[in-house]
């Protein structure tokens, strides 16, 4: 019998097992970063046939409980590092669900059918939204608050809304249509974005400040840091992402035949990939071993099927002109040390271990930070902005994204999401949601054998000669229908009834009674008057929901 837990012993000695329905959080929820309920939306399709619903119906519900905490499906279907199938109990059997691919269908599904985002309360209200930073954490701030019926004013300095997904990520990447339709539902909200406007130079701070109500500081960490080494300043030196934004803008950008890319991250592996696709010979520098690369480990592996040379365990020292123009890097091996405060072990010089590298060109990719110069008053620290763990800084003002830390979009936007909450709450009187999250159910409450045993969906790839010719093609494709729908069939559903009736069934005391609207999650009723406590339907029960109830 599968039940882990100590059965109840009754007045004959014999253990008993009586059940309860527990719904017990989900990993993939717990480590997804934009806090989207993977478990509910997933289940609106893989359950269709047991709530009655045709394939666009399930796919609909899908994706509007998918954007309930995310608005951007299609962008983070491709850049996002899924976290959230790092947590899947799925991955100690045969391979976590494809958890991104699936996000990516959905989500590329509502943009050819022209869904629209939904409102969640059309009464406008009195109080005004201003947002400074159109990028995902001010978007999805701006998002939250016009589908409570608030009027929001996005103030962006670019000509284009979308922050660093839009000057940051490579098109080869995240096609510029792609966002652009996200954006434009957000719009649709009545969402106002000014672009074009700069605080400071436009408009001053304190007149945003006095015009609403509310203001959120989702300004981001575009201001990109140098080396800090001797020859560093002038022409062929680029930071990361000023090179990848002049690309992104259309700009000419003449880095000769040879690139050095300086850093392990996802700007750092964006820049060497872009350089490349120009025809350019490149290498990345890297001061610690590619386990501690922060990069996404499978971006690293197609930078190196790419031909992008790596070299580990070494730092800049200085940059060799020769009558101005670049032409080397001096660098020198490094070693790690033990772990420090942070928990990174710290790479320190090797003594005499000094070498030069020829290049036209270097692109430092090593961080980045807010630039404060225009935002009067703001007090920071080491150049980051003070919040609560939920985004305050004070009574009328709040900041997310990379303005409180370097992160990933989808914390960004979850940022976004919980400042929204919280303001809302505030402004109407009402209790906030909870954010705290409790311990996700583990692997060895689900019965595996439920299901056959079958690999996750491998979305296909462009040959690497093909993609280096086509420098804002994609190269890995979005899956079709048919094997979006093989996968989310994959889904255990963890710690959630997923109405396989196996309770049911196996249950001789008739103690499970069908619901008339089955929807995910709520299939049968439990009554224990005549439950014989035998513990089977824990026994059978794939998913985890039911348990030995405790005395």
């Amino acid at each position: 019998m599968r039940p882990t837990a100590q059965g109840i012993t009754d007045g004959s000695g014999l253990p008993r097992y009586r059940p309860q329905q527990t719904e017990q959080p989900a990993p993939c929820e717990a480590a997804c970063a934009s806090g989207s309920e993977i478990r509910s939306w997933i289940g609106h399709v893989a359950q269709r046939d047991r709530t009655g619903l045709d394939a666009p119906e399930a796919y609909a519900k899908a994706w509007r409980t998918l954007t309930d905490a995310n608005p951007f499906p299609s962008v983070l279907g491709r850049i996002c590092p899924h976290p959230c199938e790092f947590g899947c109990n799925r991955s100690e059997n045969d391979g976590a669900l494809a958890i991104n691919a699936l996000e990516r269908f959905l989500g590329d599904w509502a943009i050819d059918q022209g869904l629209g985002l939904d409102m969640l309360d059309s009464e406008p209200k009195a109080e005004t939204m201003g947002v400074i930073g159109a990028g995902p954490s001010g978007l999805s701030f701006a998002y939250q608050m016009a589908r409570r019926g608030y009027a929001v004013t996005v103030y962006e300095s670019r000509p284009m809304a979308g922050g660093m997904l839009r000057y940051g990520v490579p098109d080869y990447r995240l096609p510029p249509d792609v966002l652009t339709a996200e954006i434009d539902r957000i719009r649709e909200l009545g969402v106002e974005i000014r672009t074009g406007t700069a605080i400071g130079a436009d408009i001053s701070f304190e007149e945003v400040r006095c015009a609403h109500d509310v203001l959120y500081l989702g300004i981001g960490a575009q201001m990109p840091r140098l080396l800090g080494i001797p020859g560093e300043n002038g022409p062929g030196v680029f930071t990361g992402t000023e090179y990848l934004s002049h690309v992104n803008e259309g700009h000419p950008v003449d880095i000769g035949t040879r690139v050095i890319v300086v850093g392990g991250g996802n700007t750092a592996i964006d820049a060497a990939r872009v350089a490349r696709r120009a025809g350019a010979e490149v290498v990345i520098v890297y001061r610690r071993t590619r386990t501690e690369m922060p990069a996404i480990p499978a971006e690293v592996d197609e930078a190196l099927d790419e031909g992008i040379g790596l070299e580990l365990l070494t730092g800049p020292i200085e940059i060799i002109r020769t009558e101005g123009k670049v032409t080397g890097l001096v660098t020198q091996r490094m070693r790690l040390t033990e772990p420090g405060p942070d928990g990174r072990r710290r790479p320190e010089p090797e003594p005499g271990a000094i070498f030069e590298m020829a290049t036209d060109t270097v692109i430092a990719a090593v961080s980045q930070q807010p630039d404060w110069s225009a935002l009067d008053g703001i007090q920071v620290q080491d150049g980051w902005i003070t919040t609560s763990d939920l985004g305050l800084v004070d009574g009328a003002m709040w900041a997310g994204g990379d303005v409180r830390g370097l992160d990933i979009a989808g914390s960004a936007i979850t940022h976004g999401r919980r400042a929204a909450e919280q303001v809302h709450a505030k402004l109407r009187g009402l209790t906030a949601p909870d954010t705290d999250r409790s311990t996700p159910i583990g692997a060895e409450r689900v019965n595996f054998e439920f299901k056959e045993t079958t690999t996750p969906v491998h979305a296909p790839h462009l040959p690497v000669e093909v993609a280096l010719q086509n420098p804002t093609v994609e190269p890995t494709a979005t899956i079709t229908e048919a094997e979006f729908l093989a996968e989310v069939d994959r889904c255990f559903s963890c710690g959630l009834c997923m109405g396989c009736q196996q309770c049911w069934m196996y249950c001789t005391s008739m103690s499970f009674t069908k619901v008339a609207d089955p929807k995910p999650g709520s299939y049968y009723t439990l009554s224990l008057d005549a439950c014989e406590e035998c513990g089977k339907c824990i026994e059978v029960c794939p998913c985890g929901y039911l348990e030995v109830a405790p005395p």
